[in-house]
């Protein structure tokens, strides 16, 4: 029952996300090159190919998943409600632990901690840009719920249980690609559970604190080397003021202009947005 719970929310959470092509990785997520010019007959036979969930989207699943019309063994109405407005309720805890967030604004607060700029930039602008490098990371991933889960559920091709655990896998399989094989392992030995052939075939329980851990470890290895260039120009700044019998000047006062221009001069962020997109498989 758990792990069915989750997968709804999970498809909740695919729903919520603003649509379409202003994320770049959602357009063409095959690879294939799209024709320039296509001529009428060729427009007819090819079907759109959907991209991330829109609002209108998330208005109809929740309008047709609390309809009063049930079929066979169907969840009844108001238990369909309970469950769709408690996962939007947890949404922000799905987007934290389920996703690219965590990495993204663990190394943004390492950067500005790295800077010794204190509130620069503020703590709202560094929650504002991890969320959309995270839909923009997220989205090749949304993009596959939304093709495999919320348009055949919306098509009356398969019910909502069946739409939640599809999009459950998709964000499984993100997950999977991005967890070590130690932190996979530990929680399998933790749950006295048999290593099973495939990873798929593992839990939520056990993949998203397998997820969780790997992302702090390889946020803290990418802060860690951020740290060293300005912490050498941290300790060239106070071996200067020593010599030069400054002692009581702070370091931090004079070697912030330095670290600011060199952050700026290699374009850190756009460095570090890329990197970071481009981090994850």
């Amino acid at each position: 029952m758990t792990g069915r719970l989750i997968n709804i929310l999970i498809l909740a959470l695919a729903v919520c996300v603003p649509a379409q092509s202003s994320l770049g990785q959602a357009d063409n997520a095959s690879g294939r090159p799209e024709p320039a010019v296509r001529s009428d007959d060729d427009a007819a036979q090819t079907t759109e190919k959907p991209g991330i969930p829109s609002i209108g989207d998330l208005m109809t699943v929740v309008d047709k998943a609390t309809s009063s019309e049930t079929e066979g063994k169907d969840w009844s109405t108001p238990v369909k409600l309970v469950i769709i407005f408690t996962g939007l309720a947890i949404l922000p805890s799905l987007l934290v632990m389920m996703t690219s967030f965590t990495r993204i604004v663990i190394v943004l607060s390492f950067v500005r901690r790295a800077l010794t700029t204190q509130t620069i930039p503020p703590t709202i602008a560094i929650m504002g840009l991890a969320l959309f490098l995270t839909l923009y990371t997220m989205a090749p991933t949304f993009s596959k719920i939304n093709e495999v889960g919320v348009r055949p559920y919306l098509a009356d091709e398969i019910d909502f249980a069946a739409a939640g655990r599809r999009a459950g896998d998709c964000m499984k399989e993100f997950m999977l690609r991005q967890s070590r094989k130690a932190d996979l392992a530990l929680f399998v030995q933790m749950a006295k559970a048999e290593p099973p052939a495939n990873g798929m075939e593992l839990g939520m329980h056990i993949v998203v604190p397998a997820f969780v851990i790997s992302e702090f470890r390889t946020a803290f290895e990418i802060g860690c080397l951020l740290f060293i260039p300005f912490l050498l120009i941290d300790m060239v700044i106070a071996s200067v003021l020593l010599s030069a019998g400054m002692m009581l000047l702070p370091p931090v006062m004079i070697s912030l202009p330095f670290k600011l221009i060199l952050f700026v001069l290699v374009d850190g962020w756009g460095l570090l947005a890329k990197s970071l997109s481009m981090g994850f498989k």
